[in-house]
């Protein structure tokens, strides 16, 4: 089996051409690393990339694609709109899909409270296993084929302030997540978990500080061992830590879209276990 793994896609709105008045002050501190930091330049062409990798996961007759959040900028309807344009039909269908949101996506108190992830991906989030969701969706279970699973998970919480974009998964999620790993339902299959934040750093220490995932400790020692892989983006650059018999394989995806650096993962499943992956550059 095959699944394609992208993720931090940052599709990115005008912010020159906004009036000031909508965006908030929390907008307002980020516009001097989009505009004069260069980062909505690094991503103007993220639109039409995200296309090329849903055309390309469709050209390998990938089983699954999946997109482990910051799909935006700052969380604006029009970026999200963008970025499901950008899917096109591979985001209808969530046996094929699966899309959680990053930090980027709740980046306002008004994002989150209006849902505006939901309003765009809800239709994703509807669980094979609803018995095992703790927090709202999460987590969420597809089966896909009869070799392997995806299980979605949500570290993604709106920032104190922006620049602290630590993530934390919760008792409850990693609670759910143990009755999905128990599940007899689920035996024999491999269980791909896709967060938003990283367990690790690319040097396999674990993720700590303002940025990292608190409790990926936690979350890899519920998954020990080659059955197991976490699929996950927020560190801009793409690595794999292979499993142990202690820890999952992990499977960080980059920016996707980053100008220069455009790629995915393609990882390979057999016989209920994760098998390896293939970086995948992006020729643009």
């Amino acid at each position: 089996m095959r699944f394609v793994h992208c993720s931090d896609v940052h599709l990115t709105a005008d912010y020159r051409g906004l009036p000031l008045r909508r965006l908030g002050w929390r907008r307002w501190l980020a516009l001097p690393e989009l505009l004069a930091g260069g980062r909505a330049q690094a991503y103007r062409r993220a639109p039409q990339t995200l296309a090329a990798i849903a055309r390309e996961a469709r050209e390998h007759a990938a089983d699954h694609f999946i997109l482990s959040g910051d799909l935006t900028a700052c969380a604006l309807d029009s970026e999200f709109n963008a970025a499901r344009e950008a899917l096109g039909a591979l985001v209808e269908d969530r046996g094929r899909c699966t899309v959680i949101p990053g930090n980027h996506d709740v980046y306002t108190p008004g994002s989150l409270r209006v849902g505006r992830f939901e309003r765009y991906f809800g239709h994703l989030l509807e669980s094979d296993l609803p018995e095992h969701c703790r927090e709202g969706p999460y987590p969420f279970v597809r089966k896909v084929g009869a070799g392997a699973a995806v299980v979605g998970l949500c570290s993604a919480r709106v920032p104190p302030v922006p620049g602290i974009s630590q993530g934390f998964i919760g008792r409850a999620q990693l609670e759910g997540l143990a009755a999905v790993v128990a599940d007899p339902r689920l035996a024999g299959r491999a269980l791909l978990v896709v967060v938003h934040h990283a367990p690790l750093t690319p040097r396999g220490e674990l993720a700590a500080g303002p940025w990292g995932l608190r409790d990926g400790a936690a979350l890899c020692q519920l998954l020990p061992g080659p059955r197991h892989a976490v699929l996950h983006g927020h560190i801009h650059r793409r690595f794999h830590h292979a499993a142990t018999p202690e820890r999952p394989h992990l499977f960080g995806a980059g920016s996707s879209t980053f100008a220069g650096h455009e790629g995915y993962w393609v990882i390979q499943v057999e016989g209920g276990r994760v098998t390896g992956g293939r970086m995948q550059e992006l020729a643009v």
